[in-house]
């Protein structure tokens, strides 16, 4: 029902979104003509009112080209390797240069993986970049089956099978845990293709350590609690209609509402440079919310299994953890380098939550380890932006390039 309501609600505010966009279109240009401060008044409300709401469609990565050494590389998106519930996406660059295998390991958390294009774009300078490309659960048949934990472990383990030997790994936030899973399952399988470097950055390999507010809801209620309350199915004539999801919307409701503040003042100050003629601040504003609200929804057993094993019980750093039935062991991990990244003002997955994987993988020589907390920056600045283009990217690439 829960589904099914949220869906009558948006298709029923959408003639209004239209209104507003078709005033937009109609009367923009006679107010803009008349260079009055109300004509930009009610031409930003138009557009405010025409923004609301989620999309369940994923946006473009809009990597058009990237610099390589002296020239401008054109890139194209190749699906190298497809399932139903994800694409291994290689971002293939018009150069005749040999460049490091990296799998970048997109969270699966109610947004899609396009929420990485600037790590993705930055990295691309350096590396031949893969990423998890996840598919939204809403538009995945049931028919298709499963897919929980497991099979995410399972999913980087095929990709970088596909990708072949001498790969690197750099897992950002959630899927930290099952990136370290799957080179403990590759390291005691004695896998040719285990990855040579694997880079987690800002992930909750152990929740128990300085607990935030998404640690906290997720031990606030029973198990059976998530089921009954945040799961719901998937409505007609979506094509993975029938299958039960963790909606997407609630997850960005959920986000929203751990800074309510902050995203109110964020849309007022938008209101304000639409009304100003500031378009460059306004489009800043206008592309972080474009992806922001887009929604992607989990499957049940996925999100389910992620609240059980990592955020209420923390399997993996009691050495409780299993794949397919067998224990995990991250100490089995010799040949992967390790570089965890934490960012000082992290209010997702905090300081010491990430670092824990080195005592997990107690096997690894000191000299293939390091960890990086970068100052000033909270989670999303782990990974996009200034910092991360000038201060931790380097230490990345000097990792990947140090394992090579």
């Amino acid at each position: 029902m829960l589904y099914h309501a949220f869906e009558f609600q948006n298709r029923m505010f959408e003639p209004v979104r239209d209104a507003a966009r078709m005033a937009g279109a109609l009367f923009g240009p006679a107010l803009s003509a008349t260079q009055g401060r109300l004509g930009r008044e009610i031409m930003a409300s138009w557009e405010m009112v025409g923004r609301t709401g989620f999309t369940h469609t994923r946006p473009d990565y809009g990597i058009a080209s990237v610099r390589v050494g002296n020239r401008e590389a054109a890139v194209t998106e190749v699906p190298v390797h497809v399932t139903p519930f994800g694409t291994l996406l290689n971002f293939r660059k018009d150069v005749a240069v040999t460049q490091p295998k990296v799998l970048l390991v997109a969270p699966l958390s109610g947004h899609f993986a396009t929420l990485l294009r600037s790590t993705a774009r930055t990295m691309l300078q350096d590396h031949d970049v893969f990423i998890t490309d996840w598919h939204s659960a809403r538009d995945i048949p049931w028919t298709a089956g499963r897919f929980g934990f497991d099979e995410y472990v399972e999913h980087i383990i095929d990709f970088l099978h596909v990708m072949g030997p001498g790969s690197h790994v750099v897992a950002v936030c959630q899927p930290c845990v099952q990136a370290l899973a799957a080179a403990a399952v590759m390291a005691q399988a004695g896998d040719p293709d285990q990855p040579s470097s694997m880079t987690l950055m800002a992930g909750p390999v152990d929740v128990r350590i300085n607990p935030t507010k998404v640690n906290d809801l997720a031990t606030s209620h029973p198990y059976e609690w998530f089921e009954r309350n945040l799961i719901s199915t998937v409505p007609l004539p979506c094509a993975g209609a029938g299958r039960r999801v963790y909606p997407g919307f609630l997850q960005l409701i959920a986000f929203l509402s751990m800074n309510k503040e902050r995203h109110i003042k964020a849309h007022l100050d938008l209101h304000g440079h639409l009304a100003r003629g500031e378009t460059e601040r306004a489009e800043a504003i206008k592309s972080f919310y474009d992806e922001y609200f887009a929604v992607l929804d989990l499957t049940a057993e996925f999100y389910l299994e992620t609240i059980d094993k990592v955020f209420q019980r923390a399997l993996l750093p009691k050495g409780e953890l299993t794949y397919k039935g067998r224990p995990v062991d991250p100490s089995a991990i010799r040949r992967t380098a390790l570089l965890t990244v934490e960012g000082e003002r992290d209010d997702i997955c905090s300081l010491g939550q990430t670092v824990a994987a080195h005592d997990l993988a107690s096997k690894l020589k000191p000299f293939r380890k390091r960890h990086h907390m970068q100052a000033g920056v909270g989670h999303y600045g782990v990974f996009s932006g200034r910092k991360w283009e000038g201060q931790v990217y380097p230490i990345v690439r000097n990792m990947i390039l140090a394992s090579e």
